[in-house]
């Protein structure tokens, strides 16, 4: 006897609005991160004018739509924290992590602190899908957060923005270069260890609304 054979879609169509909603945003930092690449590559100043006047911030309007638009439907799919989590790290930790090294965060050192940057969001929000339920109030909300959220690096992507608008770029970078032991470090570089060190910090206590 054979087995019957899966549905085409099947996945999508359990996927609620917010759930799409949520996938635009995905879709909005890896097109900034390609726009990076495609930069790189070519030298195509629109692209990153694009990455981060448009897509980035897009990227964050979809992230506060699909919450909202959950709680006006009332209806969300066993997939939302987790979408929703998947594509932050994507739209909120590697797409500013590339836009920093696109611009010249490219020093061995700056390359670690950007790496590291990365994982503190990815852990940052996984120990929110662990904890939330224990932080939820009455209602099932949850009250406040452990640490900064991680969209909170569009403030980063505005401050690398502002720099490559004012052609502050490379070794130009506000703050200079410095060469340490065998690698080179932009201490610009250092906003991001201080993000990083925020999104994970459980002292943070930030309410949430």
């Amino acid at each position: 006897m054979t087995e019957p054979r899966p549905k085409s879609f099947a996945l999508i169509r359990r996927f609620a609005l917010a759930d799409f909603i949520t996938l635009a945003n995905a879709a909005c930092g890896t097109a900034a991160i390609f726009a990076c690449l495609h930069h790189l590559d070519e030298d195509h100043r629109p692209d990153l004018i694009i990455a981060v006047l448009v897509l980035l911030p897009m990227a964050f309007i979809f992230d506060a739509a699909d919450g909202a638009v959950a709680r006006w439907r009332r209806k969300s799919s066993p997939y939302g924290g987790d979408l929703d989590s998947l594509a932050d790290i994507i739209s909120f930790g590697v797409a500013p992590a590339v836009l920093g090294f696109t611009l010249g965060l490219r020093g061995l050192w700056d390359a670690l602190v950007l790496i590291v940057f990365v994982c503190c969001g990815i852990g940052r929000l996984a120990r929110f899908n662990v904890t939330a339920e224990a932080l939820s109030d009455e209602r099932g909300k949850v009250a406040y957060f452990e640490g900064t959220p991680i969209p909170t690096s569009l403030v980063l992507v505005v401050v690398l923005g502002i720099a490559f608008w004012q052609g502050a770029v490379g070794d130009a970078l506000w703050g200079g270069v410095l060469q340490i032991g065998p690698g080179k470090l932009h201490p610009l570089v250092l906003m991001f260890a201080l993000s990083g060190g925020m999104m994970i910090s459980e002292k943070l206590r930030i309410p949430k609304p």
